[in-house]
């Protein structure tokens, strides 16, 4: 199984920061933020890593990942020409996955489960697509989904709902078949002019094909001030825990 990471984008809520620095470069804990994604990744076995960003950030991360062999992975690169959505970014991937299933984690998510055992249970799925969710207490921020828990099936995904049917917000952390792509080449942009990748999900709960799990320990989309602080502090707890074991 392969990994993308997507990590452009400008960055807007978190200026002054993200004026000279790409936001994923920004350092949570004792690592820079697209570390914790990486390691992610390594963690559940997935060393083959593609990691999409617009060409004037490119520099950075070569300087920071290199090939990621100091990572213990392989990173690859792939420019997306402008942040024109998370689908967007994704159809730039297609040459990097072929035919394999994989999995597309949103560079600014920062979280404490493993993602091996979601990993394991999407391969042996077969098909389809999966997203990881995760209990949150301002649900009408968020994309939330209405579940069908006796099929662990997602029946809807509502934008920012004033009467959220759960309190389960879908993650960056999707898995998917080759099947996305083609998916991706049937959406039209949004009101904002991006492809949304909830467009994508919900072709998928169409052919019924979108299963979920949902993260049982913390989870931040480290993209405002407060977040970023929030995750660093997470961060470091977790680091202390460990290293007290």
């Amino acid at each position: 199984m392969k990994g993308v990471i997507l990590a452009g984008g400008t960055g807007s809520r978190l200026m002054p920061l993200t004026k000279a620095v790409n936001k994923h470069l920004l350092p949570v804990g004792p690592y820079p933020m697209i570390y914790w994604s990486i390691m992610k990744l390594e963690e559940a076995g997935i060393k083959d890593i593609l990691l999409i960003t617009q060409k004037e950030y490119l520099p950075q991360f070569h300087k920071l990942i290199g090939t990621g062999e100091e990572l213990g992975v392989t990173v690859t690169y792939q420019v997306q020409p402008a942040a024109s959505g998370i689908s967007d970014g994704l159809s730039y991937a297609k040459r990097f996955a072929g035919k394999e299933p994989f999995i597309l984690l949103l560079g600014d998510n920062v979280f404490e489960d493993s993602l091996r055992p979601f990993t394991e249970r999407f391969e042996k799925q077969g098909k389809g697509a999966k997203v990881l969710l995760k209990e949150v207490n301002d649900p009408e921020r968020f994309g939330i989904a209405e579940i069908d828990e006796q099929h662990n099936k997602i029946r809807s995904i509502i934008e920012k709902p004033e009467k959220p049917p759960t309190n389960l917000c879908v993650t960056g952390i999707y898995m998917y078949d080759a099947e996305v792509f083609s998916y991706i080449e049937q959406i039209s942009p949004s009101k904002r002019g991006e492809l949304e990748i909830t467009d994508v999900n919900n072709l998928y709960i169409e052919h019924s094909q979108l299963t979920y799990d949902v993260l049982t320990g913390w989870w931040v989309d480290a993209g405002t001030h407060e977040s970023l602080h929030l995750a660093s502090t997470l961060a470091y707890q977790a680091l202390q825990k460990g290293q007290e074991k």
